[in-house]
């Protein structure tokens, strides 16, 4: 009887087994193979949701609860691994997984919702040009654009319309770089697209993409070739709009009418120098700009955005540096994406005004010959990229070592064969640790991406005296005098040294030249003076006259020389001299004064026999002298027949 008794409970419990699979797979059938759908769901919103439901089953379905071949179970595993890895990569700005999610996308809506060529219109009305937003003309004009000029298609628009110019906004008084719905939806009109259904189907699959995994309107935006993208920095914060409500309810009307922009209507892009705000796209509402400052800085992990820790700087995976910020740090969600394009960092694609042939050539010469180089300016004007295009002329054989806040420079991905080495701040690690680690990694070269703390600063000038062949590093100051101040009280603050004297003659000790980089209102981006420094040599001037003297009186006048050649040297006796080498006049490049003799001969003594005798040429057609060596007697010395050095401002 209990055998009996046992051997029903197994062929019950098998029964229900077979029951339980073959029930499974029947749903898996019918998840993957039946998708009802009623005509009138053919909406963005609908879309986007059986979009994330299916996308959402296929990751999370147990396939071994399928009953598949072997051979079908790996196809099917690697198939999930994939779109797993996709969907992740594409919200850090990986474009190949973005393609991915996108084919996929595409894929459910044509074989499984049953898009076709007429309800397709239900979501975009393409067929009727009145019913389309600001929004989907732009969508649709980029998506055409980029069938023909790829990442260049927002650059080709802009330049082929003419639309990166000052001009005037109903309601404004003043002129403003800005782009207008007006201006889009005639462009549209002008173009005459036509769309095949493929075009329109792809349309929409973006709208959708940006939405659910994207970075909302800015998605395209950001893939573009543009110097950058930003968000939430203009228009009514949310917490302010609370306080208009109780205040002035007709103003309050004109923000709900979208007569004034909100923080969620701002977007912006950083175009050759030109900050432009996008006045016909929006995020729409403040949560969808929350959830873009949320995911876009999220690669590798840096850390959790909080209200404790409220902006997070960082990368993408396309290298662009972002900046993200959150209320109570600020007063509203705003991101910053500021883009790198390693392609055009050369010297001759970035200085290309008049006079630019000598201006390039100083620049490749003053790296060459191994100088101690700060490049100064605003934000924006280019001191990143420049730098970038000097570092080409460092020689093979020096190891160069980069300290930075956000990787930006990505010299190993211009010169993958050279010994480059790049270190960065975290939350754990300072730069002023960063650059005690570099001292041990046998760099030849430091640079340093930003000056911008006094632990660096100050490390920097101490490692530019000791620890490396020359250094090259970006800093925000005005005028030389301000740089030079900066640093110095940088060395004080960190208490490398406590008299101010003792630290500003270091400084000046240490730099050797700065390159001033300047963006004008058009957004030009020039040099506008290369600036050498010249410490002032602390001359023995006392004298023993005094013992000359016969009377007391004749005595005192000599000791009272010493003492006021004294008291000059430790109240206001001068530590530098600075001069322009070359300024930026009336649109082109002039060489003005000629640099100083020690300057000259160290620079020659770091270059190779050819850039040498290149230097030797540069200088003597340049400034009319040649190089004094030391090693020459005193007669065979030339003659300078240079201008003298003038100090200027």
């Amino acid at each position: 009887m209990l055998i009996n008794f046992i051997l029903t409970i197994i062929v019950i419990l098998a029964l229900i087994a077979i029951v339980m699979r073959s029930l499974a797979k029947k749903k898996e059938q019918k998840v993957e193979q039946e998708v009802e759908v009623d005509d009138k769901t053919y909406t963005l919103e609908k879309m986007t949701a059986f979009v994330k439901r299916r996308l959402d089953e296929i990751t999370k379905i147990n396939l071994y609860d399928i009953g598949l071949s072997e051979e079908e179970l790996k196809r099917r595993k690697k198939k999930k691994y994939e779109l797993k890895k996709a969907l992740k990569g594409c919200t850090y700005g990986d474009v190949n997984d973005k393609k991915y999610v996108k084919e996929l996308i595409y894929d459910l809506l044509l074989k499984e919702y049953g898009v076709d060529e007429i309800n397709i219109s239900k979501a975009i009305p393409f067929d009727v040009p009145s019913l389309l937003t600001d929004q989907d003309k732009f969508d649709i004009l980029i998506y055409m654009y980029k069938k023909e000029f790829g990442y260049e298609a927002l650059t080709q628009l802009i330049k082929k319309y003419n639309l990166a110019v000052l001009k005037y906004v109903s309601g404004e008084t003043k002129p403003s770089y800005v782009i207008t719905g007006e201006e889009i939806s005639d462009i549209y009109e002008k173009e005459q697209l036509v769309l095949n259904f493929s075009d329109k189907l792809n349309v929409v699959v973006q709208r959708i993409y940006q939405h659910y995994k994207g970075y909302s309107s800015i998605d395209e935006v950001r893939d573009m070739n543009i110097d950058g993208v930003s968000g939430g920095v203009s228009g009514l914060p949310e917490s302010f709009l609370s306080q208009v409500a109780q205040t002035d309810g007709d103003y309050l009307d004109q923000v709900l009418e979208n007569k004034v922009p909100r923080a969620c209507d701002s977007i912006w892009i950083f175009f050759q120098g030109k900050s432009i705000r996008l006045a016909f796209l929006s995020f729409g509402t403040e949560s969808e700009l929350k959830r873009v400052c949320q995911n876009i800085y999220k690669y590798n992990n840096p850390g959790q955005l909080s209200d404790t820790n409220g902006y997070k700087i960082n990368e993408m995976k396309d290298g662009s540096r972002v900046v993200v910020v959150r209320p109570s740090f600020s007063e509203t969600w705003a991101f910053f994406v500021r883009k790198f394009d390693v392609k055009r960092a050369t010297l001759e694609q970035l200085i290309v005004f008049p006079g630019k042939d000598k201006a390039i050539d100083l620049l490749k010469f003053l790296v060459k010959g191994a100088r101690i180089i700060s490049l100064t300016g605003e934000q924006g004007c280019g001191k990143t990229t420049m730098l970038m295009g000097m570092i080409e002329n460092i020689y093979e054989t020096m190891n160069i070592r980069v300290q930075e806040t956000a990787f930006e420079l990505h010299l190993r991905k211009i010169y993958p064969t050279r010994n480059i080495l790049t270190f960065r701040e975290t939350e754990t690690i300072s730069g002023q640790e960063g650059l005690d680690v570099q001292k041990k990694t046998d760099g030849s070269v430091n640079i340093i991406g930003e000056v911008a703390t006094d632990p660096v600063a100050s490390w920097m000038i101490q490692a530019a005296q000791v620890a490396s062949k020359f250094t090259l590093f970006t800093h925000h100051a005005k005028t030389f005098p301000n740089l030079v101040t900066a640093l110095r009280n940088s060395m004080l603050r960190t208490g490398v040294f406590t008299n101010e004297r003792t630290a500003e003659e270091q400084v000046v000790q240490v730099l050797n030249f700065d390159i001033h980089l300047v963006k004008d209102f058009r957004g030009r981006r020039y040099i506008e003076r290369v600036t050498e420094c010249i410490p002032v040599e602390d001359k023995n001037e006392y004298t023993f006259d005094h013992k000359k003297e016969k009377t007391l009186e004749g005595k005192f006048d000599k000791f009272f020389d010493n003492a006021t050649h004294y008291f000059t040297k430790v109240t206001d006796r001068k530590l530098y001299d600075y001069v322009n080498i070359m300024e930026y006049i009336d649109g082109e490049y002039v060489l003005t004064n000629k640099i100083s003799d020690q300057n000259l001969r160290d620079m020659r003594s770091n270059m190779d026999e050819t850039d040498m005798e290149a230097f030797d040429k540069f200088v003597e057609e340049n400034w009319g002298a040649k190089i004094e060596h030391p090693d020459m007697k005193k007669e065979e010395q030339p003659k300078k027949r240079g201008r003298k050095a003038k100090q200027t401002v």
